[in-house]
Protein backbone atom coordinates (compact mmCIF):
# COMPACT_ATOMS: atom_id res chain seq x y z
CA UNK A 1 0.00 0.00 0.00
CA UNK A 2 1.33 3.44 -0.94
CA UNK A 3 0.40 6.90 0.19
CA UNK A 4 1.71 10.39 -0.44
CA UNK A 5 1.79 13.43 1.80
CA UNK A 6 -0.57 16.40 1.84
CA UNK A 7 -1.08 18.42 -1.29
CA UNK A 8 -1.98 21.58 0.63
CA UNK A 9 -0.18 22.87 3.72
CA UNK A 10 -2.13 23.06 6.97
CA UNK A 11 -2.12 25.10 10.19
CA UNK A 12 -2.75 23.92 13.77
CA UNK A 13 -6.24 22.62 14.46
CA UNK A 14 -8.26 23.83 17.38
CA UNK A 15 -11.54 21.96 17.40
CA UNK A 16 -13.44 19.16 15.65
CA UNK A 17 -17.16 19.74 15.07
CA UNK A 18 -19.71 17.26 13.63
CA UNK A 19 -21.20 18.70 10.44
CA UNK A 20 -23.95 16.13 10.01
CA UNK A 21 -25.48 13.14 11.69
CA UNK A 22 -24.73 9.82 10.02
CA UNK A 23 -26.78 9.44 6.87
CA UNK A 24 -25.20 7.69 3.89
CA UNK A 25 -21.92 9.19 5.14
CA UNK A 26 -20.79 11.30 8.08
CA UNK A 27 -18.80 14.46 7.40
CA UNK A 28 -16.96 16.26 10.19
CA UNK A 29 -15.71 19.82 9.87
CA UNK A 30 -12.34 20.22 11.59
CA UNK A 31 -11.78 23.81 12.71
CA UNK A 32 -8.18 24.79 12.00
CA UNK A 33 -8.53 28.43 13.01
CA UNK A 34 -6.76 29.89 16.04
CA UNK A 35 -7.56 32.95 18.10
CA UNK A 36 -10.70 34.79 16.97
CA UNK A 37 -10.28 34.11 13.26
CA UNK A 38 -12.63 32.21 10.95
CA UNK A 39 -15.02 29.94 12.83
CA UNK A 40 -13.89 31.58 16.07
CA UNK A 41 -14.92 35.09 14.98
CA UNK A 42 -17.11 36.54 17.77
CA UNK A 43 -18.54 39.56 15.94
CA UNK A 44 -22.31 39.63 16.47
CA UNK A 45 -24.39 38.73 13.42
CA UNK A 46 -28.12 38.91 12.73
CA UNK A 47 -29.77 35.69 11.45
CA UNK A 48 -29.94 35.64 7.66
CA UNK A 49 -31.57 33.34 5.10
CA UNK A 50 -32.27 30.50 7.52
CA UNK A 51 -28.84 30.76 9.17
CA UNK A 52 -29.59 31.28 12.87
CA UNK A 53 -26.01 31.77 14.08
CA UNK A 54 -25.58 34.74 16.41
CA UNK A 55 -21.90 35.39 15.62
CA UNK A 56 -20.02 35.59 12.34
CA UNK A 57 -18.03 32.47 13.20
CA UNK A 58 -21.16 30.50 14.09
CA UNK A 59 -22.84 31.46 10.82
CA UNK A 60 -19.79 30.38 8.84
CA UNK A 61 -19.87 27.00 10.55
CA UNK A 62 -23.60 26.57 9.89
CA UNK A 63 -23.01 27.31 6.19
CA UNK A 64 -20.31 24.63 6.17
CA UNK A 65 -22.69 22.23 7.87
CA UNK A 66 -25.30 22.84 5.17
CA UNK A 67 -22.86 21.91 2.40
CA UNK A 68 -21.53 18.92 4.34
CA UNK A 69 -25.05 17.67 5.05
CA UNK A 70 -25.91 17.91 1.36
CA UNK A 71 -22.98 15.65 0.46
CA UNK A 72 -23.40 13.36 3.47
CA UNK A 73 -26.96 12.52 2.40
CA UNK A 74 -25.78 11.43 -1.05
CA UNK A 75 -22.54 9.57 -0.42
CA UNK A 76 -22.07 5.95 0.53
CA UNK A 77 -19.28 5.33 3.03
CA UNK A 78 -18.89 3.61 6.39
CA UNK A 79 -15.86 5.81 7.14
CA UNK A 80 -16.14 9.30 8.62
CA UNK A 81 -14.97 12.04 6.22
CA UNK A 82 -12.91 14.76 7.92
CA UNK A 83 -12.71 18.22 6.28
CA UNK A 84 -9.95 20.43 7.70
CA UNK A 85 -10.77 24.14 7.27
CA UNK A 86 -9.01 27.45 7.86
CA UNK A 87 -9.89 31.02 6.94
CA UNK A 88 -6.82 32.78 5.55
CA UNK A 89 -5.96 35.72 3.26
CA UNK A 90 -5.70 34.53 -0.35
CA UNK A 91 -4.78 36.30 -3.60
CA UNK A 92 -6.87 39.43 -4.06
CA UNK A 93 -7.24 42.68 -5.95
CA UNK A 94 -10.01 45.29 -5.63
CA UNK A 95 -11.75 43.70 -8.64
CA UNK A 96 -10.87 39.98 -8.41
CA UNK A 97 -10.15 37.32 -5.81
CA UNK A 98 -9.34 33.67 -5.24
CA UNK A 99 -12.32 32.51 -3.18
CA UNK A 100 -10.79 29.34 -1.79
CA UNK A 101 -8.48 26.40 -2.40
CA UNK A 102 -9.19 22.73 -1.78
CA UNK A 103 -7.84 19.26 -2.31
CA UNK A 104 -7.10 15.94 -0.62
CA UNK A 105 -4.78 15.99 2.39
CA UNK A 106 -3.25 12.71 1.22
CA UNK A 107 -3.62 10.35 -1.72
CA UNK A 108 -3.39 6.55 -1.60
CA UNK A 109 -2.64 3.68 -3.97
CA UNK A 110 -2.72 -0.15 -3.79
CA UNK A 111 -4.81 -0.22 -0.60
CA UNK A 112 -7.18 -3.14 0.13
CA UNK A 113 -9.89 -3.33 -2.52
CA UNK A 114 -8.51 -0.65 -4.84
CA UNK A 115 -10.19 -1.23 -8.25
CA UNK A 116 -7.27 0.26 -10.23
CA UNK A 117 -3.75 -0.81 -9.24
CA UNK A 118 -0.96 1.77 -9.14
CA UNK A 119 -3.45 4.63 -9.14
CA UNK A 120 -3.77 7.57 -6.73
CA UNK A 121 -7.09 7.85 -4.89
CA UNK A 122 -8.17 10.82 -2.77
CA UNK A 123 -8.09 9.91 0.92
CA UNK A 124 -11.88 9.98 1.43
CA UNK A 125 -12.43 7.61 -1.51
CA UNK A 126 -9.58 5.32 -0.45
CA UNK A 127 -11.01 5.05 3.08
CA UNK A 128 -14.46 4.30 1.69
CA UNK A 129 -13.21 1.49 -0.54
CA UNK A 130 -10.85 0.01 2.08
CA UNK A 131 -13.58 0.28 4.76
CA UNK A 132 -11.00 1.62 7.18
CA UNK A 133 -9.29 4.87 8.08
CA UNK A 134 -5.95 4.49 6.33
CA UNK A 135 -4.43 7.38 8.33
CA UNK A 136 -5.95 7.34 11.86
CA UNK A 137 -5.71 10.60 13.77
CA UNK A 138 -4.17 10.18 17.25
CA UNK A 139 -6.48 12.97 18.44
CA UNK A 140 -9.41 10.55 18.10
CA UNK A 141 -8.09 8.46 20.99
CA UNK A 142 -6.23 11.22 22.86
CA UNK A 143 -8.40 14.39 22.66
CA UNK A 144 -5.74 16.47 24.41
CA UNK A 145 -3.59 16.21 21.29
CA UNK A 146 -4.10 18.68 18.46
CA UNK A 147 -5.67 16.83 15.51
CA UNK A 148 -3.26 16.11 12.69
CA UNK A 149 -4.05 18.12 9.54
CA UNK A 150 -2.63 15.32 7.40
CA UNK A 151 -5.03 12.83 8.96
CA UNK A 152 -8.00 14.80 7.65
CA UNK A 153 -9.34 13.59 4.31
CA UNK A 154 -9.40 16.97 2.63
CA UNK A 155 -8.17 20.51 3.17
CA UNK A 156 -10.14 23.71 2.42
CA UNK A 157 -8.82 27.26 2.76
CA UNK A 158 -11.40 30.07 2.54
CA UNK A 159 -10.43 33.65 1.70
CA UNK A 160 -10.86 35.60 4.95
CA UNK A 161 -10.37 38.97 3.24
CA UNK A 162 -13.20 38.74 0.71
CA UNK A 163 -15.26 41.91 0.43
CA UNK A 164 -12.66 44.25 1.95
CA UNK A 165 -11.51 47.29 -0.09
CA UNK A 166 -8.46 45.44 -1.46
CA UNK A 167 -10.24 42.14 -2.08
CA UNK A 168 -13.19 42.17 -4.48
CA UNK A 169 -14.65 45.17 -2.70
CA UNK A 170 -18.36 44.94 -1.91
CA UNK A 171 -18.66 41.24 -2.77
CA UNK A 172 -18.29 39.37 0.48
CA UNK A 173 -19.75 35.98 1.31
CA UNK A 174 -23.49 35.54 1.78
CA UNK A 175 -23.98 33.26 4.79
CA UNK A 176 -27.68 32.50 4.35
CA UNK A 177 -28.83 29.01 3.41
CA UNK A 178 -31.55 30.07 0.95
CA UNK A 179 -29.29 31.06 -2.01
CA UNK A 180 -30.78 34.57 -1.93
CA UNK A 181 -27.30 36.09 -2.23
CA UNK A 182 -27.94 39.08 -4.50
CA UNK A 183 -24.59 40.69 -5.40
CA UNK A 184 -22.75 38.71 -2.72
CA UNK A 185 -21.07 35.32 -3.22
CA UNK A 186 -23.06 32.38 -1.88
CA UNK A 187 -20.84 30.58 0.63
CA UNK A 188 -22.87 27.35 0.61
CA UNK A 189 -22.38 27.09 -3.16
CA UNK A 190 -18.63 27.70 -2.80
CA UNK A 191 -18.34 25.04 -0.09
CA UNK A 192 -20.39 22.48 -2.02
CA UNK A 193 -17.96 23.02 -4.92
CA UNK A 194 -14.86 22.66 -2.73
CA UNK A 195 -16.03 19.56 -0.88
CA UNK A 196 -16.58 17.94 -4.30
CA UNK A 197 -12.92 18.60 -5.13
CA UNK A 198 -11.89 16.94 -1.87
CA UNK A 199 -14.08 13.94 -2.66
CA UNK A 200 -12.26 13.35 -5.93
CA UNK A 201 -13.43 15.92 -8.49
CA UNK A 202 -9.88 16.75 -9.62
CA UNK A 203 -6.66 15.23 -10.83
CA UNK A 204 -3.39 15.23 -8.93
CA UNK A 205 -1.46 14.89 -12.19
CA UNK A 206 0.28 18.13 -13.21
CA UNK A 207 -1.31 19.14 -16.50
CA UNK A 208 1.18 21.97 -16.95
CA UNK A 209 4.13 19.55 -17.14
CA UNK A 210 2.24 16.36 -17.91
CA UNK A 211 4.00 14.52 -15.08
CA UNK A 212 2.14 12.23 -12.71
CA UNK A 213 2.14 12.75 -8.96
CA UNK A 214 4.74 10.89 -6.94
CA UNK A 215 7.00 9.18 -6.17
CA UNK A 216 5.92 6.58 -6.92
CA UNK A 217 4.60 8.14 -10.12
CA UNK A 218 1.08 6.90 -10.74
CA UNK A 219 -1.95 8.29 -12.60
CA UNK A 220 -4.82 9.73 -10.60
CA UNK A 221 -8.15 7.90 -10.55
CA UNK A 222 -9.49 10.94 -12.44
CA UNK A 223 -7.05 10.27 -15.31
CA UNK A 224 -8.63 6.92 -16.16
CA UNK A 225 -11.80 8.80 -17.27
CA UNK A 226 -10.15 11.66 -19.21
CA UNK A 227 -10.39 10.98 -22.96
CA UNK A 228 -8.69 13.22 -25.48
CA UNK A 229 -10.85 13.05 -28.62
CA UNK A 230 -7.96 14.15 -30.84
CA UNK A 231 -5.62 11.29 -29.85
CA UNK A 232 -8.37 8.91 -28.61
CA UNK A 233 -6.25 8.22 -25.53
CA UNK A 234 -7.06 8.46 -21.84
CA UNK A 235 -4.66 10.33 -19.59
CA UNK A 236 -3.47 7.22 -17.76
CA UNK A 237 -2.21 5.85 -21.11
CA UNK A 238 -0.43 9.02 -22.28
CA UNK A 239 3.17 10.19 -22.11
CA UNK A 240 3.89 13.40 -20.17
CA UNK A 241 4.16 15.31 -23.44
CA UNK A 242 0.81 14.01 -24.63
CA UNK A 243 -0.85 15.01 -21.34
CA UNK A 244 0.73 18.45 -21.51
CA UNK A 245 -0.69 18.97 -25.00
CA UNK A 246 -4.06 17.54 -24.01
CA UNK A 247 -4.36 19.96 -21.07
CA UNK A 248 -4.62 22.85 -23.56
CA UNK A 249 -6.46 20.98 -26.31
CA UNK A 250 -9.44 23.32 -26.28
CA UNK A 251 -12.73 21.47 -25.81
CA UNK A 252 -11.25 18.15 -26.99
CA UNK A 253 -10.91 16.58 -23.52
CA UNK A 254 -14.06 14.80 -22.33
CA UNK A 255 -15.22 12.74 -19.36
CA UNK A 256 -15.62 9.15 -20.49
CA UNK A 257 -17.68 7.89 -17.57
CA UNK A 258 -21.00 6.11 -18.06
CA UNK A 259 -22.95 7.90 -15.30
CA UNK A 260 -22.11 11.39 -16.56
CA UNK A 261 -22.80 10.51 -20.19
CA UNK A 262 -26.17 9.01 -19.22
CA UNK A 263 -27.04 12.20 -17.30
CA UNK A 264 -26.07 14.82 -19.91
CA UNK A 265 -29.41 14.65 -21.82
CA UNK A 266 -31.27 15.54 -18.62
CA UNK A 267 -28.86 18.25 -17.48
CA UNK A 268 -27.30 20.03 -20.48
CA UNK A 269 -29.53 21.88 -22.93
CA UNK A 270 -29.42 21.18 -26.68
CA UNK A 271 -27.56 23.73 -28.74
CA UNK A 272 -23.84 24.49 -28.81
CA UNK A 273 -23.10 28.10 -29.83
CA UNK A 274 -20.93 28.34 -32.93
CA UNK A 275 -19.89 30.76 -35.64
CA UNK A 276 -20.29 28.97 -38.96
CA UNK A 277 -18.50 30.56 -41.91
CA UNK A 278 -19.88 29.46 -45.28
CA UNK A 279 -17.68 31.52 -47.60
CA UNK A 280 -15.03 31.93 -48.82
CA UNK A 281 -13.69 28.38 -48.93
CA UNK A 282 -10.38 29.48 -47.41
CA UNK A 283 -12.00 30.12 -44.00
CA UNK A 284 -15.20 28.05 -44.24
CA UNK A 285 -15.96 25.97 -41.17
CA UNK A 286 -17.15 26.23 -37.57
CA UNK A 287 -15.52 28.45 -34.95
CA UNK A 288 -15.91 28.43 -31.17
CA UNK A 289 -17.57 31.49 -29.68
CA UNK A 290 -18.13 33.05 -26.29
CA UNK A 291 -21.66 34.29 -25.61
CA UNK A 292 -22.55 37.72 -24.26
CA UNK A 293 -24.59 38.25 -21.11
CA UNK A 294 -26.42 41.01 -23.00
CA UNK A 295 -28.02 41.42 -26.41
CA UNK A 296 -30.15 38.94 -28.35
CA UNK A 297 -30.04 35.28 -27.38
CA UNK A 298 -28.24 32.98 -29.77
CA UNK A 299 -30.71 30.56 -31.30
CA UNK A 300 -31.31 28.13 -34.15
CA UNK A 301 -31.11 28.65 -37.11
CA UNK A 302 -29.38 31.84 -35.96
CA UNK A 303 -28.37 35.07 -37.65
CA UNK A 304 -26.74 34.92 -41.09
CA UNK A 305 -25.05 37.86 -42.74
CA UNK A 306 -22.01 39.29 -44.44
CA UNK A 307 -19.10 40.01 -42.13
CA UNK A 308 -17.41 43.42 -42.31
CA UNK A 309 -14.42 44.48 -40.24
CA UNK A 310 -14.79 47.83 -38.54
CA UNK A 311 -11.77 50.03 -39.19
CA UNK A 312 -11.83 53.21 -37.16
CA UNK A 313 -8.24 53.58 -35.91
CA UNK A 314 -4.79 53.78 -37.54
CA UNK A 315 -3.26 50.41 -38.40
CA UNK A 316 -6.38 48.87 -39.88
CA UNK A 317 -7.87 48.16 -36.47
CA UNK A 318 -11.39 48.73 -35.22
CA UNK A 319 -12.37 49.33 -31.62
CA UNK A 320 -15.86 50.81 -31.82
CA UNK A 321 -15.40 52.79 -28.61
CA UNK A 322 -16.80 56.02 -30.08
CA UNK A 323 -19.88 56.68 -32.19
CA UNK A 324 -19.25 55.21 -35.63
CA UNK A 325 -18.46 57.68 -38.43
CA UNK A 326 -20.76 58.01 -41.44
CA UNK A 327 -18.24 56.23 -43.66
CA UNK A 328 -17.86 53.30 -41.30
CA UNK A 329 -21.61 53.24 -40.62
CA UNK A 330 -22.24 52.78 -44.32
CA UNK A 331 -19.92 49.76 -44.39
CA UNK A 332 -21.34 47.95 -41.35
CA UNK A 333 -25.01 48.81 -41.92
CA UNK A 334 -26.95 45.57 -42.40
CA UNK A 335 -23.79 43.49 -41.77
CA UNK A 336 -22.23 41.49 -38.95
CA UNK A 337 -19.45 43.72 -37.65
CA UNK A 338 -16.05 42.33 -36.62
CA UNK A 339 -14.46 44.59 -33.99
CA UNK A 340 -11.31 44.30 -31.89
CA UNK A 341 -11.34 43.89 -28.13
CA UNK A 342 -9.81 46.64 -26.01
CA UNK A 343 -10.01 50.17 -24.52
CA UNK A 344 -13.75 50.22 -23.70
CA UNK A 345 -16.39 47.76 -22.51
CA UNK A 346 -18.07 45.13 -24.65
CA UNK A 347 -21.44 46.82 -24.17
CA UNK A 348 -20.14 50.17 -25.45
CA UNK A 349 -18.78 48.53 -28.60
CA UNK A 350 -22.02 46.66 -29.21
CA UNK A 351 -24.21 49.73 -28.62
CA UNK A 352 -22.14 51.88 -31.01
CA UNK A 353 -22.21 49.25 -33.76
CA UNK A 354 -25.91 48.63 -33.31
CA UNK A 355 -26.50 52.38 -33.68
CA UNK A 356 -24.50 52.24 -36.93
CA UNK A 357 -26.85 49.57 -38.29
CA UNK A 358 -24.91 46.36 -37.58
CA UNK A 359 -27.16 43.30 -37.25
CA UNK A 360 -24.63 41.40 -35.11
CA UNK A 361 -21.21 41.87 -33.53
CA UNK A 362 -18.16 39.59 -33.40
CA UNK A 363 -15.56 40.76 -30.88
CA UNK A 364 -12.03 39.56 -31.69
CA UNK A 365 -9.72 38.77 -28.76
CA UNK A 366 -6.58 40.92 -28.76
CA UNK A 367 -4.23 38.28 -27.30
CA UNK A 368 -3.75 34.61 -28.23
CA UNK A 369 -5.51 31.95 -26.18
CA UNK A 370 -8.76 30.07 -25.98
CA UNK A 371 -11.42 28.91 -25.92
CA UNK A 372 -13.18 32.29 -26.20
CA UNK A 373 -14.65 33.31 -22.86
CA UNK A 374 -18.17 34.64 -22.48
CA UNK A 375 -18.70 38.41 -22.51
CA UNK A 376 -19.86 40.15 -19.35
CA UNK A 377 -21.85 43.35 -19.06
CA UNK A 378 -25.39 44.68 -18.95
CA UNK A 379 -27.14 46.94 -21.44
CA UNK A 380 -30.84 46.31 -22.15
CA UNK A 381 -30.68 48.64 -25.18
CA UNK A 382 -28.45 46.17 -27.07
CA UNK A 383 -30.80 43.88 -28.97
CA UNK A 384 -28.47 42.26 -31.54
CA UNK A 385 -26.40 39.09 -30.94
CA UNK A 386 -22.86 39.67 -29.69
CA UNK A 387 -20.15 36.97 -29.50
CA UNK A 388 -16.40 36.65 -29.00
CA UNK A 389 -13.87 34.65 -31.05
CA UNK A 390 -10.22 33.88 -30.39
CA UNK A 391 -7.30 35.97 -31.61
CA UNK A 392 -6.17 33.23 -34.02
CA UNK A 393 -9.63 32.75 -35.52
CA UNK A 394 -10.00 36.51 -35.90
CA UNK A 395 -6.70 36.70 -37.75
CA UNK A 396 -7.92 34.06 -40.21
CA UNK A 397 -11.13 36.01 -40.86
CA UNK A 398 -9.25 39.30 -41.22
CA UNK A 399 -6.98 37.72 -43.82
CA UNK A 400 -10.03 36.66 -45.85
CA UNK A 401 -11.62 40.09 -45.39
CA UNK A 402 -8.60 41.77 -47.00
CA UNK A 403 -9.65 40.36 -50.36
CA UNK A 404 -13.00 42.14 -50.22
CA UNK A 405 -13.98 45.78 -50.22
CA UNK A 406 -15.33 48.03 -47.48
CA UNK A 407 -18.79 47.51 -48.99
CA UNK A 408 -18.67 43.79 -49.84
CA UNK A 409 -16.27 41.48 -48.04
CA UNK A 410 -17.41 38.17 -49.52
CA UNK A 411 -17.23 36.60 -46.04
CA UNK A 412 -20.56 35.14 -44.92
CA UNK A 413 -21.25 33.65 -41.51
CA UNK A 414 -24.01 32.47 -39.18
CA UNK A 415 -24.10 33.11 -35.44
CA UNK A 416 -26.25 30.30 -34.09
CA UNK A 417 -26.72 27.08 -32.19
CA UNK A 418 -26.00 23.55 -33.36
CA UNK A 419 -29.11 21.81 -31.96
CA UNK A 420 -27.55 18.37 -32.39
CA UNK A 421 -24.87 18.98 -29.75
CA UNK A 422 -25.61 19.81 -26.12
CA UNK A 423 -23.98 22.88 -24.60
CA UNK A 424 -21.05 21.45 -22.67
CA UNK A 425 -20.87 18.05 -24.36
CA UNK A 426 -19.33 16.65 -27.53
CA UNK A 427 -21.26 15.05 -30.39
CA UNK A 428 -21.36 11.74 -28.45
CA UNK A 429 -22.87 13.33 -25.33
CA UNK A 430 -19.65 13.22 -23.29
CA UNK A 431 -19.20 16.23 -21.00
CA UNK A 432 -16.29 18.54 -21.85
CA UNK A 433 -13.53 19.40 -19.36
CA UNK A 434 -11.95 22.86 -19.03
CA UNK A 435 -8.75 22.97 -21.11
CA UNK A 436 -7.97 26.62 -21.90
CA UNK A 437 -4.83 27.75 -23.66
CA UNK A 438 -2.71 28.88 -21.87
CA UNK A 439 -2.89 26.34 -19.07
CA UNK A 440 -4.41 27.60 -15.80
CA UNK A 441 -2.98 25.87 -12.70
CA UNK A 442 -5.70 24.86 -10.27
CA UNK A 443 -8.47 25.27 -12.86
CA UNK A 444 -7.50 23.42 -16.04
CA UNK A 445 -8.60 19.80 -16.45
CA UNK A 446 -10.27 19.61 -12.99
CA UNK A 447 -13.46 21.52 -13.90
CA UNK A 448 -16.21 21.42 -16.51
CA UNK A 449 -15.80 23.71 -19.50
CA UNK A 450 -17.45 27.12 -19.25
CA UNK A 451 -19.54 26.42 -22.38
CA UNK A 452 -21.85 24.21 -20.30
CA UNK A 453 -25.45 25.40 -20.18
CA UNK A 454 -27.06 25.69 -17.78
CA UNK A 455 -24.06 26.67 -15.67
CA UNK A 456 -22.61 23.82 -13.63
CA UNK A 457 -21.38 23.82 -10.03
CA UNK A 458 -17.96 22.51 -11.03
CA UNK A 459 -17.03 25.12 -13.60
CA UNK A 460 -13.85 27.08 -12.74
CA UNK A 461 -15.85 30.16 -11.72
CA UNK A 462 -18.81 30.32 -9.34
CA UNK A 463 -21.72 31.66 -11.38
CA UNK A 464 -24.46 33.65 -9.62
CA UNK A 465 -27.31 31.56 -11.10
CA UNK A 466 -26.26 28.26 -9.51
CA UNK A 467 -28.57 26.33 -7.22
CA UNK A 468 -27.37 24.21 -4.31
CA UNK A 469 -28.25 21.05 -6.25
CA UNK A 470 -25.58 18.54 -7.35
CA UNK A 471 -27.75 15.91 -9.04
CA UNK A 472 -29.68 15.67 -12.34
CA UNK A 473 -31.65 17.36 -13.77
CA UNK A 474 -29.73 20.33 -12.37
CA UNK A 475 -26.10 19.29 -12.23
CA UNK A 476 -23.51 16.69 -13.25
CA UNK A 477 -21.34 16.72 -10.10
CA UNK A 478 -22.85 13.69 -8.41
CA UNK A 479 -22.91 11.55 -11.59
CA UNK A 480 -19.16 12.16 -11.93
CA UNK A 481 -18.52 11.13 -8.33
CA UNK A 482 -20.65 8.07 -9.05
CA UNK A 483 -18.35 7.23 -11.98
CA UNK A 484 -15.40 7.45 -9.56
CA UNK A 485 -17.08 4.91 -7.29
CA UNK A 486 -18.92 6.80 -4.58
CA UNK A 487 -22.02 4.60 -4.95
CA UNK A 488 -20.13 1.31 -4.77
CA UNK A 489 -21.06 -0.87 -1.77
Amino acid sequence: MSNSSALISAALLALAIPASLRAAATIIIVNGDTGTNGFNELTAAAPVGGNSGMTLGAQRLIAFQAAATKWGALLNSTEVIHVYVTWEPLTCTPTSAVLESAGPSTVWANFPGAPFPNTWYHAAMANKIARQDLFPDPHDSVPALAPSPFAADMRIVINSGLGTPDCLAGSGFYLGLDNNHGVLIDLVTVLTHEIAHGLGFMTVTDGGSGFQFGPPFYPALWDHFLLDTKTNKTWDAMTPGERRASATNERRLVWNGAAVTAATPAVLKPGTPLLTVSAPVSVAGTYQIGRAAFGAAIDNPGLTGEVIQLIDTPGAAGLGCSPISLVSSASVNGKIALVDRGVCTFTVKAANLQAAGAIGVIIADNVPGGPPADLGGTDPTVTIPVVRITFDDAQALKTALQFGSRAHSGVYATIGLNPGIRAGADAFGRAILYTPNPYQPGSSVSHWDTIAFPNQLMEPNINPDLTHEVTPPFDLTFPLLSDLGWLMP
